[in-house]
Protein backbone atom coordinates (compact mmCIF):
# COMPACT_ATOMS: atom_id res chain seq x y z
CA UNK A 1 0.00 0.00 0.00
CA UNK A 2 1.23 3.57 0.01
CA UNK A 3 1.26 6.84 2.22
CA UNK A 4 1.52 10.13 1.31
CA UNK A 5 2.03 13.29 3.48
CA UNK A 6 -0.40 15.54 2.27
CA UNK A 7 -3.91 18.33 2.88
CA UNK A 8 -6.10 15.96 0.76
CA UNK A 9 -7.67 17.35 -2.44
CA UNK A 10 -11.35 16.37 -1.45
CA UNK A 11 -10.30 19.15 1.91
CA UNK A 12 -8.79 21.72 -0.64
CA UNK A 13 -11.49 21.36 -2.96
CA UNK A 14 -14.36 21.94 0.13
CA UNK A 15 -12.45 24.50 1.88
CA UNK A 16 -13.89 27.46 -0.51
CA UNK A 17 -16.92 25.60 -0.76
CA UNK A 18 -17.28 26.59 3.19
CA UNK A 19 -17.05 22.87 4.30
CA UNK A 20 -14.79 22.92 7.36
CA UNK A 21 -15.29 24.90 10.05
CA UNK A 22 -11.71 25.89 12.13
CA UNK A 23 -13.43 29.24 13.43
CA UNK A 24 -13.45 30.29 17.01
CA UNK A 25 -17.25 30.15 16.86
CA UNK A 26 -19.06 26.65 16.75
CA UNK A 27 -16.04 24.61 14.88
CA UNK A 28 -16.65 21.46 13.74
CA UNK A 29 -15.44 18.53 15.39
CA UNK A 30 -12.28 17.18 13.90
CA UNK A 31 -10.83 13.84 15.09
CA UNK A 32 -7.31 11.75 14.31
CA UNK A 33 -7.59 8.17 13.82
CA UNK A 34 -4.25 5.97 13.23
CA UNK A 35 -3.65 3.78 10.65
CA UNK A 36 -0.96 0.62 9.71
CA UNK A 37 1.96 0.60 7.16
CA UNK A 38 -1.01 -1.38 5.38
CA UNK A 39 -3.05 1.51 4.75
CA UNK A 40 -3.42 3.13 1.69
CA UNK A 41 -3.61 7.09 2.76
CA UNK A 42 -3.05 10.08 0.54
CA UNK A 43 -4.01 12.79 -1.86
CA UNK A 44 -7.31 10.74 -2.65
CA UNK A 45 -8.48 10.16 0.59
CA UNK A 46 -11.83 11.57 0.98
CA UNK A 47 -13.06 10.23 4.23
CA UNK A 48 -12.29 8.50 7.34
CA UNK A 49 -12.16 4.40 6.70
CA UNK A 50 -11.68 1.52 9.60
CA UNK A 51 -9.83 -0.04 6.57
CA UNK A 52 -5.86 -1.22 8.09
CA UNK A 53 -6.99 1.13 11.14
CA UNK A 54 -4.85 0.50 14.26
CA UNK A 55 -6.03 -2.00 16.60
CA UNK A 56 -4.61 -2.94 20.65
CA UNK A 57 -5.16 -1.72 24.16
CA UNK A 58 -5.43 2.55 24.61
CA UNK A 59 -7.01 2.75 21.27
CA UNK A 60 -10.61 2.89 20.41
CA UNK A 61 -11.49 2.93 16.04
CA UNK A 62 -12.04 6.66 15.06
CA UNK A 63 -9.05 7.51 17.22
CA UNK A 64 -9.30 10.41 19.43
CA UNK A 65 -10.66 14.16 19.29
CA UNK A 66 -8.38 17.02 18.77
CA UNK A 67 -8.83 20.40 20.34
CA UNK A 68 -8.29 23.21 17.98
CA UNK A 69 -5.50 25.70 19.46
CA UNK A 70 -5.18 27.93 16.89
CA UNK A 71 -7.87 29.08 14.51
CA UNK A 72 -7.29 30.03 11.06
CA UNK A 73 -5.16 33.29 11.02
CA UNK A 74 -2.86 34.33 8.51
CA UNK A 75 0.96 35.74 8.75
CA UNK A 76 3.84 35.87 6.47
CA UNK A 77 6.30 33.18 6.42
CA UNK A 78 10.34 33.36 6.02
CA UNK A 79 9.47 33.58 2.06
CA UNK A 80 7.69 36.27 2.72
CA UNK A 81 4.41 34.64 1.37
CA UNK A 82 0.94 35.67 2.82
CA UNK A 83 -0.19 32.01 4.55
CA UNK A 84 -2.89 31.24 6.30
CA UNK A 85 -2.55 28.57 8.93
CA UNK A 86 -4.62 26.96 12.10
CA UNK A 87 -3.94 23.78 14.38
CA UNK A 88 -4.34 21.85 17.23
CA UNK A 89 -3.29 20.89 20.51
CA UNK A 90 -0.97 17.49 21.12
CA UNK A 91 -2.97 14.05 21.19
CA UNK A 92 -2.45 11.07 23.28
CA UNK A 93 -3.43 7.03 23.78
CA UNK A 94 -2.22 5.89 27.21
CA UNK A 95 -1.75 2.42 28.44
CA UNK A 96 -1.42 1.41 24.48
CA UNK A 97 0.06 -1.64 22.58
CA UNK A 98 -0.04 -1.38 19.23
CA UNK A 99 2.26 -0.30 16.04
CA UNK A 100 0.87 2.78 13.87
CA UNK A 101 2.35 4.28 10.79
CA UNK A 102 0.29 6.78 10.16
CA UNK A 103 -2.64 9.49 10.97
CA UNK A 104 -5.55 10.73 9.40
CA UNK A 105 -7.19 14.01 10.37
CA UNK A 106 -10.88 14.05 9.75
CA UNK A 107 -13.77 16.23 10.11
CA UNK A 108 -16.53 14.09 12.15
CA UNK A 109 -19.16 16.98 11.90
CA UNK A 110 -18.95 16.69 7.99
CA UNK A 111 -19.50 13.37 7.43
CA UNK A 112 -16.01 12.23 8.26
CA UNK A 113 -14.34 14.21 5.87
CA UNK A 114 -10.72 14.36 5.28
CA UNK A 115 -8.68 16.97 6.23
CA UNK A 116 -4.49 15.70 5.94
CA UNK A 117 -2.60 12.44 6.47
CA UNK A 118 0.44 12.61 8.40
CA UNK A 119 3.00 9.88 7.42
CA UNK A 120 5.47 8.91 10.41
CA UNK A 121 8.34 7.69 8.15
CA UNK A 122 7.79 4.18 9.37
CA UNK A 123 6.05 2.02 11.89
CA UNK A 124 6.25 3.58 15.67
CA UNK A 125 5.84 1.28 18.11
CA UNK A 126 3.92 1.09 21.76
CA UNK A 127 4.29 -1.07 24.33
CA UNK A 128 1.79 -0.33 27.34
CA UNK A 129 3.03 3.02 27.09
CA UNK A 130 1.68 6.45 25.86
CA UNK A 131 1.59 6.99 22.07
CA UNK A 132 1.85 10.98 22.03
CA UNK A 133 1.32 12.85 18.34
CA UNK A 134 3.24 16.52 18.88
CA UNK A 135 2.00 18.57 16.53
CA UNK A 136 4.83 21.45 15.39
CA UNK A 137 4.80 25.31 16.51
CA UNK A 138 1.52 27.08 14.96
CA UNK A 139 3.44 29.68 13.14
CA UNK A 140 3.25 30.31 9.14
CA UNK A 141 6.09 28.20 8.91
CA UNK A 142 5.71 25.26 10.88
CA UNK A 143 1.51 24.77 11.37
CA UNK A 144 0.57 21.57 10.90
CA UNK A 145 -1.86 23.12 8.09
CA UNK A 146 -0.70 26.01 6.03
CA UNK A 147 -2.24 27.48 2.68
CA UNK A 148 0.08 29.77 1.10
Amino acid sequence: MSIVQTATTSFKVELPQGVHNFGPTSPDTFKIALYTAAADLGYATTVYSTSNEVTGAGYSAGGNTLTITTTPVAANNSSNVPTAYFSFANTSWTGATFTARAALIYNSSEGNKSVAVLDFGSDKTVNNDTFQIIFPTADANSAIVRIS
